[in-house]
């Protein structure tokens, strides 16, 4: 297996709508609310699941990695796993749509994302757990006996 750097520890791949599709958003939203252009010209970060924020670490013999997920249930939920990459993509539905009433503020948000990262160590894949509890995805991998075997400590001078 070749040997992994750290500098390839992250490769983000995130959801975004081309200039063509963002210019169709906003024609549309502006034809149901004429008066929300104004606002739909302003960066809206709500309206879409941002990235979630993810931890990877080592914690004994695991490697672990810890995504906040808040607002989306484990349904909504994909893990993929290789031997050098782990992606976590998922989706929040809108939850209602009410077109009656006059909203004076939405913080509701919705959309999907995806993100992918290199694995920094040897792991066995086929061991993995996943675990989803209060908005927050835990994935734990055992390390390879080979990464365990790599480790050692360094004598400060």
């Amino acid at each position: 297996m070749p040997k992994k750097d750290v500098r390839d520890l992250t490769k983000i791949e995130s959801t975004f709508l081309s200039p063509f599709e963002e210019i169709d958003r906003l024609f549309d939203e502006f034809m149901k609310r004429p008066f929300s252009l104004f606002r739909s010209l302003v960066p809206r970060l709500k309206e879409e699941v941002v990235s979630p924020a993810v931890d990877i670490y080592e914690e004994g013999d695991d490697l672990v990695v810890k995504a906040e997920l808040p607002g989306l249930k484990k349904e909504d939920i994909e893990v993929k796993l290789t031997d050098d990459y782990i992606t976590i993509s998922g989706e929040k539905k809108k939850e209602e749509k009410v077109e009656e009433k006059n909203y004076f503020r939405y913080e509701r948000s919705y959309g999907s994302f995806s993100r992918t990262f290199r694995l920094p160590l040897e792991v066995q894949t086929d061991k993995a757990k996943a675990k989803f509890e209060n908005g927050i995805l835990e994935i734990r991998i055992p390390k390879t006996e080979q990464a365990k075997a790599k480790e050692r400590k360094l004598q400060i001078e």
